[in-house]
C-alpha cells in the first residue's frame, strides 16, 4: 500500500514541505520511503544549505523562517 505525505525539512532559515508516498508493507522496516523520494530529500537539503531556494522550490512549498522576540 502507498500513502501520499507531506515530509517537513527545516535548514537554517528556511522550512520545506515536500509530498513524498510512504510504502507501507508486511516488513519490519514499514512505512518506508521509495529511493527516489530519499534522493528529492536530500536534493532539497543541499539546496537550502547552500541558499539555492530556486533549486528546492522544485520539490515543494518552501518557507523563510523569521525569529520571534519574546517580550
Amino acid at each position: 500500500m502507498i500513502r501520499k505525505t507531506v515530509k517537513l525539512i527545516h535548514e537554517g532559515r528556511y522550512a520545506a514541505e515536500i509530498p513524498v508516498e510512504l510504502i507501507e508493507d508486511e516488513t519490519a522496516w514499514s512505512p518506508y520511503l521509495s529511493v527516489e523520494d530519499a534522493q528529492k530529500l536530500d536534493a532539497v537539503r543541499r539546496a537550502l544549505r547552500g541558499g539555492d531556494v530556486t533549486e528546492a522550490v522544485k520539490y515543494g512549498r518552501i518557507f523563510e523562517l523569521t525569529p520571534v522576540s519574546a517580550k
